[in-house]
């Protein structure tokens, strides 16, 4: 079966830290810490903006 990149219903916001765990076979916890840290250290917006934009570009599960 072909895996696709979905945003999950084990959310907290949109979904798409959880859609990208379960696309990756890692644990929520660690994809949003890693996404939290990347976003701080990248000034914070183009880690919102990404996030926005994935949450409308990628389909519920």
């Amino acid at each position: 079966m072909e895996k696709k990149l979905r945003r999950s219903h084990n959310q907290m916001i949109g979904g798409v830290c959880a859609g990208i765990a379960d696309y990756l076979n890692l644990d929520v916890t660690l994809v949003r810490v890693a996404y939290v840290l990347l976003s701080v250290l990248s000034a914070g917006f183009p880690g919102i903006l990404v996030y926005i934009i994935l949450m409308l570009v990628m389909p519920l599960e």
